[in-house]
């Protein structure tokens, strides 16, 4: 099976802006695999530092899902997503903006504390969707 990168805007730049080694979003087959990405304000294209964990996690979500929309899936396609985030003090927080991303019959999740990222943030999440 062939793999497909999916370029999505205004991400990909945002990604090579960072240096960073790796594509948006990529289809296989009736996969997508979307890949974490900081929060980044759609404003200036920079993190969003200094934002609450509240705001970090719509601004990825809302990236996840831009990315999907462009694979052609969707949040309602998510089989798994993966959290990664700073502090388990956080979980409450995180889950409270999830759920409105994921109200009905969520995908697996895990949710990983990681000590620290290259950047002023506290959360990424990736997942693998169908088309």
């Amino acid at each position: 099976m062939t793999r497909e990168i999916i370029r999505v805007e205004p991400l990909s730049t945002y990604l090579e802006n960072w240096k960073a080694p790796t594509s948006a979003a990529t289809r296989s087959g009736d996969t997508v695999y979307v890949s974490g990405f900081p929060p980044f304000d759609p404003d200036t294209g920079e993190v969003a530092a200094g934002a609450s964990i509240e705001r970090q996690t719509e601004l990825v979500l809302e990236q996840m899902k831009l990315c999907l929309e462009t694979a052609g899936s969707s949040l309602a396609n998510v089989l798994k997503c993966n959290v990664y985030c700073t502090s388990v003090e956080k979980f409450a927080a995180v889950n409270v903006i999830y759920a409105r991303y994921f109200p009905q019959d969520p995908p697996a999740r895990i949710f990983v504390c990681v000590p620290a990222w290259p950047g002023p943030f506290d959360i990424e999440i990736d997942c693998v969707a169908t088309l």
